[in-house]
């Protein structure tokens, strides 16, 4: 079922073209925008093109990393010593 009365939703005097496929929402022609072929209002259209961007940039080294890094050399270095002391035994 099409929610609201056949008015755009963000238009309310305006009257229906088309239902965004994402929200289900009536949008009159101004809001009616195709993306990938199908009709999506502003909002939608936003959230898919966000999501078809992909990872945001990459960040400089923080303080917990650099701490994430140093614990994991310190137990890969205590393993290397773990092993060479119980091969010389």
């Amino acid at each position: 079922m099409i929610q609201g009365s056949g008015r755009c939703h963000y238009h309310p005097e305006r009257a229906g073209l088309g239902v965004c496929v994402e929200c289900r929402r009536v949008i009159c022609r101004e809001c009616t925008t195709q993306f990938e072929g199908i009709n999506r209002c502003a909002s939608c259209l936003e959230k898919r093109l966000k999501a078809l961007e992909g990872p945001g940039e990459r960040r400089e080294w923080t303080v917990g990393n650099v701490v994430l890094g140093l614990v994991g050399m310190a137990l890969v270095w205590g393993a290397i010593l773990l092993v060479a002391q119980a091969a010389a035994s």
